[in-house]
């Protein structure tokens, strides 16, 4: 068995007959000593998907938003494009409803021809930079006539966004909001929405509203009738009775609860959160146990509804059918993405209003 010169005899041929593999432990290792090498750089260099997050509720309950830090330091890019300037502080000028060579001045009258001019150039900029004036005006330049439909729609968005700042500060203050809010850059703001149900066809009832991803829904087979229904309608937001095998008269069926849930989920995407930034998961259905996210949201519910009703929907007679729904020929409406576009605050709660103020009230604008 061990002769003279040290060596065994017996190994090899053991070593024959009793084969073992080497490659697995060492893949094993090679695969733990990765992991502990790139543990080492976390902690050395930083974690590249830390995240932070916005208190929601009491410590200990679980409520709160998280952002992936990295995410939040891309901030942005829109603002980059944000055109804004400084208010000229009228020093007893005449105003633009005073002025004989403006004609058809149906809103903006309170206004020196300094800040008129200087609005109409910051509008262009924001909702038709490649166009320019001719987008509204024609390439004629005739600026007192209304024979473009965009000219007609961009006065009334005017009327609405002035509308907006100076009734509905409990959504939009301290920020506020102007043209670009919407557009960012572009002649029609993303996601505007149209009434699109049916989305099925081919079956009637409620099967026809849902079990179809469309954008409404956030891609998910939720009802997809949800924005027209409450943020048009004046539906009632609200879900089944908590107790089983009651008289659901007078309560929300199963349809209108899973409708609910569809624009919960449209809320949700629209601002990057989660339930809890409005909601005490533990108690959904208890007003007083909200986060103070709830009422604010509350307050821009009641202000979408007016702004569709009273502002956007009227315009459907104004836009050209290749502007109008495809489904019903309705005009383009707004909801919560089409200013937030993924954000708990739009344009990461830029002021957009200290340097316009025309646009903060429907009458003369007080500047500073």
């Amino acid at each position: 068995m061990f002769n003279f010169n040290g060596k065994f005899e017996w190994f090899p041929k053991w070593m024959e007959e009793n084969p073992t593999n080497m490659f697995g432990p060492a893949i094993y290792v090679g695969v733990a000593g990765s992991v502990v090498f790139a543990a080492a750089l976390v902690i050395a260099i930083g974690n590249p998907f830390q995240t932070t997050s916005i208190q929601t509720g009491p410590r200990g309950t679980g409520m709160h938003v998280p952002d992936f830090i990295a995410d939040l330091e891309k901030g942005d890019p829109t603002i980059e494009e944000y055109y804004t300037e400084e208010a000229y502080v009228p020093e007893g000028e005449p105003l633009m409803k005073d002025i004989a060579d403006y004609e058809n001045i149906q809103v903006l009258g309170d206004l020196t021809e300094d800040n008129f001019n200087r609005l109409m150039a910051a509008i262009t900029q924001w909702v038709s930079p490649d166009e320019g004036c001719a987008y509204c005006h024609g390439e004629e330049g005739d600026f007192a006539s209304d024979d473009l439909y965009t000219k007609v729609v961009s006065r009334k968005m005017i009327e609405m966004t002035q509308n907006i700042n100076e009734n509905w500060s409990d959504h939009v203050a301290p920020a506020g909001v102007n043209c670009y809010t919407c557009h960012r850059g572009e002649n029609v703001p993303s996601e505007i929405w149209f009434n699109i149900s049916p989305v099925n066809e081919n079956v009637s009832g409620w099967s026809a509203n849902q079990n179809r991803a469309t954008r409404l829904t956030q891609s998910t087979s939720l009802p997809a009738d949800a924005l027209q229904t409450y943020l048009v309608e004046y539906g009632q937001i609200s879900v089944h009775d908590l107790e089983s095998r009651v008289d659901n008269e007078g309560t929300a069926s199963i349809q209108d609860t899973e409708r609910t849930y569809s624009l919960m989920n449209y809320f949700a995407n629209s601002l990057g959160a989660n339930c809890v930034f409005c909601h005490n998961t533990r108690a959904f259905y208890d007003n007083e146990q909200v986060t103070p996210q709830w009422e604010r949201a509350m307050a821009g519910i009641g202000m979408v509804l007016e702004l569709n009703n009273d502002y956007l929907d009227p315009l459907q007679d104004t836009y050209p059918e290749t502007r109008l729904g495809p489904v019903h020929g309705d005009a383009p409406k707004a909801a919560c993405k089409t200013c937030h576009k993924g954000q708990t605050k739009p344009m990461l709660g830029t002021d957009m209003i200290t340097d316009w103020p025309e646009l903060a009230v429907s009458g003369e604008p007080t500047y500073e």
